[in-house]
């Protein structure tokens, strides 16, 4: 009954978020960006990253049988697919389109289809936690105002996503023992750990005009996901913040964004 609660509390959440989206408006596109080559090309990954219409994420949040959980899932594809539509907007107040795809897009989603609903918000939380590092990167790293603007938007967002996916993944792995947790938790350090090391390396020169070299990034993005980790397979507490429950340890992750 208290996960029925506590997942009701985050479509209050998303919807409460949704309404303050619409009353503020959309950042000033007319304004213009300035993008650099580099960063124009990173942003154009993340965007088709963030594109996609979230069905097959939908369809396994519907089979575990929780209508307030599928309602919460459908509300972050949403926001997912706001991220998309700004960072598309973005580069084209930069004079930059959008790209139709990239191969870390196609391997990370055939990944994510290919799972069931545990492991693929698993994969999916690798991907959030290395957004957590690279939106912090675009908004901090470029003299750009629209930029700034833009990713500090989405990372607002994602600062809200990875508490809700350790939500779902405690209930996940509530059932089971400690040691039957350990092999999921390793492999999931595997993937975390190789697919930073992709990206630092993709978006390698972006990182640097943005003042991140490609080791403190990964380092960064490890030190997120320490912390993360045992909230989102433990039976650990919550705290409500803004009427969504929110981990205890998600205080400690927001603290190493700012």
């Amino acid at each position: 009954m208290q996960d029925v609660d506590e997942f009701a509390r985050w479509v209050a959440e998303f919807e409460a978020k949704q309404l303050a989206r619409a009353a503020m408006g959309d950042p000033e596109w007319a304004r213009g960006a300035n993008l650099d080559p580099a960063v124009a090309r990173s942003v154009q990954r993340f965007q088709i990253g963030e594109s996609g219409d979230g069905a097959n994420l939908i369809a396994k949040a519907e089979a575990a049988g929780d209508p307030r959980y599928t309602a919460a899932v459908r509300l972050f594809v949403a926001e997912e697919i706001n991220h998309a539509r700004m960072l598309g907007l973005l580069l084209n107040a930069g004079g930059w389109q959008t790209i139709r795809a990239h191969w870390s897009d196609v391997v990370f989603v055939r990944l994510r289809r290919a799972l069931g609903l545990r492991l693929e918000l698993m994969v999916l939380m690798v991907a959030e936690v290395v957004a957590l590092r690279y939106y912090r990167a675009l908004r901090d790293g470029t003299e750009d105002v629209l930029t700034t603007r833009v990713a500090g938007l989405i990372l607002n967002d994602e600062l809200r996503h990875v508490p809700f996916h350790c939500h779902r993944l405690r209930v996940a792995f509530a059932g089971s023992s400690r040691a039957a947790r350990c092999i999921p938790i390793l492999l999931w350090w595997v993937v975390l750990i190789g697919a930073t090391v992709v990206v630092a390396a993709d978006h390698g020169p972006a990182l640097r005009r943005l003042g991140v070299r490609r080791t403190g990034f990964v380092l960064d993005v490890i030190a997120l996901f320490k912390v993360i980790v045992p909230t989102a397979v433990s039976g650990n507490s919550v705290t409500v913040t803004g009427g969504a429950p929110v981990p205890l340890r998600a205080a400690h992750a927001k603290r190493l964004l700012h």
